[in-house]
């Protein structure tokens, strides 16, 4: 359940686009990455066997991270979608059948292929939980949280802890350790988050003082691209990158 909620707390910012007809600078690399991470623990749950729950949880992320992907590609300008489309073939495509036929082909069946495929999934993980490090870096130069919602940054350290939880329980370590830098990672970003949203000067104020230094800017009509530019030197990205599948 909470994984789903992690997954579903991306629908505002969808809607956004969606009402503005623009992905408005957000980035496309969270949504590959989670999906191909998803894509890596299915497999893996299959190869496992009896692992109802990961197999569960990983095809709902794939298929709401492939509609992500498919509805971010419908708005982004062309060369977002040179972009998407490369990456999405190489990551989800390429790389991800490259490992699929080298378990498969290579290695014997039993606990080798299951070893090999959970360091694999470990290290994704791994990668993806670190993800959210640069958005971090981001809201300390912007001294603005809007990139950081404190609705997603909790429910992702929850989930690290339920999944960190049931890797123990399962006495499967390639699930668990990878959700202690979830978690790690999960409490960083609401402290970070609660020293900026107290101290620091949010990010529209910036603008109203720059509007109100030059009354001619809000005259002309011109805020709205004032605060456009402001943006547009803030490519945006989403926490989507942590990991709920795992």
């Amino acid at each position: 359940m909470i994984s789903g909620l992690v997954y579903l707390a991306l629908l505002p910012t969808y809607y956004k686009i969606y009402k503005k007809k623009s992905t408005e600078g957000f980035q496309s690399v969270p949504y590959v990455a989670a999906l191909f991470s998803a894509m890596l623990w299915l497999y893996y749950a299959l190869l496992k066997k009896k692992e109802y729950f990961l197999i569960s949880i990983n095809s709902v992320g794939c298929i709401i991270e492939t509609l992500y992907i498919a509805f971010y590609y419908a708005y982004a300008s062309r060369r977002a979608r040179i972009f998407t489309g490369t990456l999405v073939l190489s990551l989800n495509l390429v790389i991800f059948s490259m490992i699929v036929l080298i378990i498969q082909l290579k290695l014997g069946e039993g606990t080798d292929r299951v070893k090999v495929l959970g360091i694999i999934c470990a290290v994704v993980s791994i990668g993806v939980f670190a993800a959210p490090l640069t958005i971090m870096v981001k809201v300390i130069r912007t001294k603005s949280v809007e990139y950081m919602p404190f609705f997603l940054s909790f429910c992702l350290t929850l989930c690290a802890i339920i999944w960190f939880a049931y890797g123990l329980l399962r006495q499967d370590l390639y699930i668990s350790i990878p959700n202690v830098f979830g978690f790690a990672l999960g409490v960083l970003q609401m402290v970070l988050y609660a020293i900026c949203k107290n101290c620091c000067i949010p990010r529209e104020s910036s603008v109203d003082q720059r509007i109100s230094s030059n009354p001619t800017n809000l005259v002309n009509g011109n805020a709205a691209t004032i605060d456009q530019q402001d943006r547009s030197n803030e490519p945006r990205t989403e926490l989507s990158t942590a990991d709920p599948a795992v």
